[in-house]
């Protein structure tokens, strides 16, 4: 699969980029993965996607590593590693950190439309946040996706450690800015109490956001 890597900084961390494009997987790209045989049975997309991701995860580790699945889908990272993995179209982005601890995740939202932003906002959003998002001066497409990425992300950063898949309510955005983003726990979260704030850095790349958390 035709692929290309890049790196971007965002709040002092490396995102390892990988573009690519799709129509050019075969099914033997698929053997440069130790766990192959674990996606045979998936779609063509789920199997270029993937790939990008771990090739971008892999690039991201010292020893150029690849991370495993988990019962739960989730990456398999080495010991004193943690990381996170995203992909949106033909984009995956991957970030490492050596503090296997950490609260650590990424994720990358192509823009919503106008029209679809409204139509999905009662699933993301509550009314004080959008309160809090229509005070940041964004649009609202724009805001909205950026909340929803914050939150993706956040729960892939605490899935780890709590072990359990979150929904949107399980945080609110309390504060929006050209650089970051601040979510509250709603509620409690394994090791971590309601109203913990967490800062997640954001950036615009190509059309699509990024957002990213690491503590």
């Amino acid at each position: 699969m035709k692929s290309t890597h890049t790196t971007f900084l965002l709040a002092s961390h490396t995102v390892h980029h990988v573009t690519f494009d799709p129509t050019t997987f075969t099914d033997a790209d698929l053997l440069w993965l130790p766990h192959h045989t674990q996606l045979t049975d998936a779609g063509r997309k789920r199997k270029a996607e993937h790939l990008a991701g771990r090739i971008a995860a892999a690039h991201a580790l010292p020893d150029h590593a690849v991370p495993g699945i988990g019962p739960s889908g989730e990456p398999l990272w080495p010991e004193g590693v943690s990381g996170s993995i995203t992909h949106s179209g033909t984009q995956a982005m991957a970030v490492a950190t050596r503090n296997q601890h950490a609260l650590i995740g990424i994720d990358c939202e192509a823009i919503l439309a106008e029209s679809e932003a409204h139509e999905i906002k009662d699933g993301v959003i509550d009314t004080e946040e959008e309160a809090v998002l229509s005070r940041s001066g964004y649009p609202f497409a724009l805001a909205l996706t950026l909340a929803f990425s914050a939150k993706e992300s956040l729960f892939k950063a605490l899935f780890p450690q709590v072990q359990e898949y979150m929904e949107f309510d399980c945080a609110r955005v309390t504060q929006l800015d050209n650089k970051t983003l601040v979510l509250a726990l709603a509620k409690d979260a394994g090791p971590f109490s309601k109203g913990k704030p967490l800062t997640l850095a954001w950036t615009m790349i190509n059309a699509h956001i990024c957002t990213l958390l690491v503590e």
